[in-house]
């Protein structure tokens, strides 16, 4: 029996196992060694329009078979950060289904009438009114929380505005900084953790962000990897003060040394 600790994975979603809403390849054979291996792993992302289901059905039409409890969104960051700082309290939410549900199941209420926090996430369409509202709400002392601090999101005609580009404009009206739970503060990376019962020494965090992935891993104490399905480059990557423990790929490199990721050969 070894003594060597086992190694548990947290992993971005899109541009690291998916891209464009099609399988990054081998990202099926990574998730299926790590269920072979009993190792345990979360599958982050700091989008916050979707429940754990709703994922895991996107994530299954391309072939890649993630259980709900696998699955760790900004929402549920947030909703449980939530939750122990004021338990039941309420909320004015500007978002969908994936941070109403998780905050639901929180036990917040949400109101547009005196609410504790006003929390920005994710949406398709961000209504002008609701953002005049929250403003507003946030003027007559209401705390200001956002899922994420990503300014600008992907889509298939390009770039879109994200929760830190409408979080910018809210702020700039009432001079207030909101609160980011999502990556890269990593509280989202000790949430993840304390939710599979891994520990930051032997925990791995996988990303294509040096922005967000790589810099929440490296604040939450975690080895990090950086992969090159995604955002960023080996040329971007150099312009940041910090740097990724490995540089791979993708996570197919991993395939076959889920157990010792950072063996030679």
């Amino acid at each position: 029996m070894s003594d060597e600790p086992r190694w548990s994975y947290l992993s971005d979603m899109d541009g690291v196992l998916v891209r464009e809403e099609h399988l990054v390849p081998g990202a099926d054979e990574f998730l299926a060694e790590l269920k072979a291996n009993g190792i345990g792993f979360l599958v982050l992302t700091n989008n916050s329009i979707y429940t754990p289901r709703d994922l895991r059905a996107r994530l299954a039409r391309t072939g890649l078979d993630v259980p709900e409890e696998s699955i760790w969104t900004s929402a549920l960051a947030t909703a449980e950060f939530l939750h122990r700082q004021r338990p039941n309290g309420s909320a004015f939410v500007i978002g969908e289904a994936g941070l109403t549900t998780a905050l639901h199941e929180a036990g917040y209420v949400l109101t547009d009438r005196d609410p504790d926090y006003v929390v920005l996430g994710e949406t398709r369409t961000y209504s002008f009114t609701a953002i005049t509202r929250a403003i507003r709400m946030i003027e007559a002392g209401a705390k200001f929380i956002a899922t994420n601090p990503d300014a600008t999101g992907p889509s298939l005609e390009g770039s879109m505005p994200a929760t830190g580009s409408v979080a910018a404009l809210i702020e700039k009206a009432t001079g207030r900084q909101p609160y980011f739970v999502g990556k890269p503060n990593p509280l989202m990376m000790r949430s993840a953790l304390r939710a599979i019962g891994a520990h930051s020494e032997h925990t791995l965090m996988i990303g294509d962000r040096m922005d967000t992935d790589v810099h929440a891993g490296i604040e939450a104490g975690l080895e990090t990897i950086l992969v090159l399905t995604g955002i960023s480059t080996r040329e971007s990557a150099e312009l940041y003060p910090y740097r990724p423990t490995r540089v791979l790929d993708s996570v197919a490199d991993l395939i076959g040394r889920t157990k010792d990721p950072f063996a030679q050969g």
